[in-house]
């Protein structure tokens, strides 16, 4: 099996993507207690079904994704405590940042991404989490906000519909319209062995009607109140600029701002290079420029400018904002 599908199925790793960084940074197997570690040059490697791995650095593998470990970074930086906080986190995709939060010990996360089906299944089963899906962060209002927290709290998926009303004549495609005579049932199904799997076939279904009205209840024991502690964000094909407004009036009188900058998307196409990689040092004051004269405009105190502590996938170099409304 190839190495990075081998982590994926064996829990070591979220995804493929995520088993990819987890190869570079060094993975290794061996066949049993006794034998030889062999390590994992590249991510085609095969790894034998039953072979133990071993993860030579875990980093990778703390989060649903590499954005958990630079919200992380910034929280050191920062020396911010998220303990208690009901925060929001825009762009929440697959769910890096939602993910350092809860390890952070938030109260709770309620997560908008304008995409569908992004986010880590872990996380979309963590009673501490919302996950509001198909939002635009540039048009989010209070009230647009409360009406999507509560679409979800009233979504329900209907279990389905089991009839077990026989057919009018269950035996019409056999001859004489269901008169047999001398049918030898030696070979089939045992009634012990259909009554077992019709069990087996009552417990998904159960699970499924149950989750809808537990997952209901939930969100109506913890109403949202669209007025946040905290505001993270990890955003792409758009600038802060452009966001931040709709972000402000979300934001508790005091609450702190804690938001990933990416270069290549606050600057005009001219200015980034080719593959997107912004390869001009001098435009990186630009940007931060831009940021705290929009922070500004919107009230808020920029306390902050640091560098990511890891770089973009693609190789850009990015960097957090930390602003704090005004109480």
């Amino acid at each position: 099996m190839r190495a990075d599908v081998f982590l994926v199925e064996n829990g070591l790793a979220s995804t493929r993507s995520q088993a990819q960084r987890l190869i570079a940074s060094g993975v290794q197997w061996r066949l049993g207690a006794s034998a030889p570690w062999h390590r994992v040059a590249k991510n085609g490697d095969d790894i034998p079904a039953g072979a133990e791995a071993h993860l030579l650095d875990e980093a990778e593998a703390r989060f649903v994704s590499r954005g958990g470990l630079k919200l992380e970074g910034a929280l050191r930086h920062t020396g911010l405590r998220v303990q208690g906080m009901q925060c929001l986190d825009v762009g929440q995709s697959t769910g890096g940042f939602t993910h350092c939060l809860l390890e952070q010990g938030a109260r709770q996360v309620v997560g908008v991404d304008v995409g569908q089906d992004q986010l880590h299944a872990q996380l979309r089963q963590d009673a501490r989490v919302v996950c509001l899906e198909g939002l635009n962060a540039r048009t989010l209002t209070p009230s647009s906000l409360q009406e999507a927290w509560e679409a979800a709290g009233v979504e329900t998926e209907e279990p389905p519909v089991q009839d077990d009303t026989p057919p009018e004549n269950p035996y019409r495609w056999m001859s004489g319209d269901g008169e047999v005579s001398d049918y030898d049932d030696s070979d089939d199904v045992r009634d012990e062995e259909v009554e077992a799997e019709l069990a087996r076939n009552a417990v998904p279904q159960a699970v499924a009607a149950a989750g809808a009205p537990r997952r209901q209840a939930a969100l109506a024991k913890h109403p949202l109140e669209p007025v946040f502690d905290l505001i993270t964000g990890d955003l792409s094909f758009i600038s802060l600029t452009l966001v931040l407004p709709a972000l402000v009036p979300l934001l508790a009188p005091g609450g702190q701002l804690l938001m990933l900058v990416k270069p290549q998307f606050e600057l005009q196409p001219g200015q980034v290079g080719k593959g997107g990689v912004v390869r001009d040092a001098a435009l990186y004051a630009v940007v931060e420029q831009r940021i705290r004269a929009c922070c500004a405009g919107l009230g808020l105190a920029v306390q902050d400018w640091f560098d990511s502590p890891i770089t973009g996938g693609d190789g850009n170099r990015e960097f957090f904002v930390s602003a704090r409304r005004a109480a």
